[in-house]
């Protein structure tokens, strides 16, 4: 039987041996104090609500901001996501997409062009906040945006701050509702039980866009697929 971080230690009339208690002192010292604090979403008609209330936010948040992780690490910060708020980009090794015809006309430049292509997970901890898609073009960023995109795990949108970067969104997908199609037009069941957790799935909603720099010349087309750990903390009481 498999014993997680969360479970809880019963008091029984016999003494527990020293050892025992030491042994799950340093369990739980190992587990980070966000993480002993996160909570499942119970199954029940208000926190889907809640559930669905938070999604919408964070796709307005980002429809809104220029730059897709500020906005993130704003959300890990303020939902205590991780110890440390910062957000990082995990390069995907081996990834490759070329980009089409429509891609190269959204930037803007000629089938002989250089784009580069990357695809990255966005932390914040060990939470998988996003996977996105990047295709860009390397010759309208500097010598030294370049070099960090390909050395460091700094996020794309902290590299290419210098250019004032804004966002144009062509294309929003919600990949999950927590309530099903015509709720507003019927009665919902409420779940069985008291025991029931919410399933959330890996990914939430689909973000396509292009970035701009000051001067209006596009350099980047991102596809972000924004995930469910998002919602990797405690629910409202």
């Amino acid at each position: 039987m498999n014993v997680g971080p969360h479970a809880r230690i019963r008091c029984f009339a016999v003494a527990v041996p020293t050892y025992l208690i030491a042994i799950a002192t340093a369990v739980a010292a190992g587990v980070p104090a966000y993480a002993q604090e996160s909570q499942a979403w119970p199954d029940t008609y208000v926190a889907r609500l809640q559930v669905l209330a938070l999604v919408q936010t964070l796709n307005a948040q980002v429809l809104a901001s220029r730059s897709a992780t500020q906005t993130l690490e704003v959300w890990c910060r303020d939902h205590q996501l991780a110890k440390e708020p910062a957000i990082t980009a995990e390069l995907v090794r081996g990834a490759a997409k070329a980009p089409t015809a429509e891609q190269r006309q959204r930037l803007q430049v000629t089938p002989q062009a250089e784009v580069k292509y990357r695809r990255v997970q966005l932390r914040c901890g060990n939470r998988i906040l996003s996977e996105a898609d990047n295709w860009y073009v390397p010759d309208r960023l500097t010598a030294a945006m370049n070099r960090l995109l390909d050395t460091t795990r700094t996020p794309f949108g902290k590299v290419v701050q210098p250019l004032e970067p804004y966002r144009q969104t062509f294309a929003v997908k919600l990949l999950w509702s927590p309530l099903p199609d015509g709720w507003e037009r019927g009665s919902i069941a409420s779940p069985t039980g008291t025991a029931g957790v919410l399933a959330i799935p890996d990914a939430l909603f689909e973000h396509r866009a292009v970035l701009y720099t000051r001067e209006h010349k596009p350099f980047s087309e991102v596809d972000e697929i924004y995930q469910g750990q998002l919602l990797a903390f405690p629910p409202p009481h």
